[in-house]
């Protein structure tokens, strides 16, 4: 698990290999992580839009973005926690991802950007 902390707000992902299937008669890897959401400010928060980069070991690089996450845009007070699974598709057994959460403090009505920690995508059989 890789965690990190902007502005009060803590990010926490978990990964996991999904396996390995034919798309568009190409190999293709498939990861999927689970990220909570955690508001440790005094203050109430709502994720707005998200911004990922995806790169595998291929140099294969992808930009992902877009309004909220799954179809939600959580609001939190502070103690409260949002948790989603999502996951991404890649053309070689590992790669990386990092991006932020764009999101406006209620007190302040101000935008501000959470960091996503890079976290690697692992196919275990490719690991020494």
């Amino acid at each position: 698990m890789v965690q990190q902390v902007t502005s009060g707000i803590k990010i926490s992902v978990d990964t996991e290999f999904e396996g390995t299937f034919y798309k568009d008669y190409k190999v293709t890897f498939a990861f999927g992580y689970k990220i909570t959401i955690e508001n440790q400010s005094k203050d109430v928060v709502q994720l707005t839009s998200r911004y990922w980069h995806i790169l595998d070991a291929l140099n294969h690089e992808e930009t992902v973005e877009g309004e909220g996450v799954i179809g939600q845009k959580p609001m939190l007070s502070p103690g409260q926690s949002h948790t989603y699974t999502s996951g991404c598709l890649l053309n070689a057994p590992f790669g990386t991802m990092s991006g932020h959460y764009n999101m406006m403090n209620f007190s302040t009505g101000k935008l501000f950007k959470v960091f996503i920690p890079a976290f690697k995508l692992n196919a275990p059989f490719a690991l020494n």
